[in-house]
């Protein structure tokens, strides 16, 4: 059952990423990735991992003009033997929004625009959980997204899973954008 779900993710962002890819402008940067990796600041603290927990600042441009929402993931494909793990999933995020600063990941911050809500991840908990990758694995291939969406608010449960959320942002992504940040440890 975790494979088919594993699955159906992918299948979502890459649909989603082939829409983004076909509108050509829409774009994804971070102004804290340093030398194209996360720096210590966004690594997980946690589980034997001693980084910050803080998500990265985000800005994006050329959505498309139809956006009535936006939603951000960060998934790495790499986890659990092939079977991926969602490490952040935002939501309702207004149509107005290009950016969000750093640490905009915790659940209840003031930092986060107003409305938008922080779904649950792979680690039973709402808000950003950084990447910890084992010790010694080659770089997991961290996927930080951006979607576009054609809904201003997603009508789904708190309790709706990471793999649910990920379908239904492809589901209704005008556009996506893709930052693919390797990391390891």
């Amino acid at each position: 059952m975790a494979r088919w779900y594993r699955l159906l993710a992918v299948l979502a962002i890459v649909l989603a990423v082939g829409v983004g890819a076909a509108q050509g402008a829409f774009t994804l940067s971070s102004s804290s990735l340093q030398n194209g990796t996360f720096a210590a600041a966004q690594a997980l603290n946690r589980f034997n991992c001693t980084g910050g927990d803080i998500s990265p600042a985000l800005s994006w441009t050329g959505a498309p003009a139809a956006t009535k929402s936006f939603a951000i993931t960060l998934f790495d494909p790499d986890a659990r033997r092939g079977q991926g793990f969602w490490h952040w999933t935002m939501y309702d995020i207004p149509a107005g929004t290009t950016s969000l600063p750093e640490n905009a990941g915790v659940p209840g911050s003031d930092l986060a625009p107003a409305g938008s809500v922080q779904g649950p991840t792979s680690f039973g908990a709402p808000g950003y959980g950084g990447p910890c990758p084992p010790k010694g694995d080659a770089p997991h291939h961290y996927q930080l997204t951006v979607y576009a969406l054609d809904v201003a608010t997603l009508d789904v449960p708190a309790d709706t899973s990471p793999a649910d959320l990920g379908k239904m942002f492809g589901a209704h992504a005008l556009a996506s954008a893709v930052l693919t940040v390797p990391y390891s440890r």
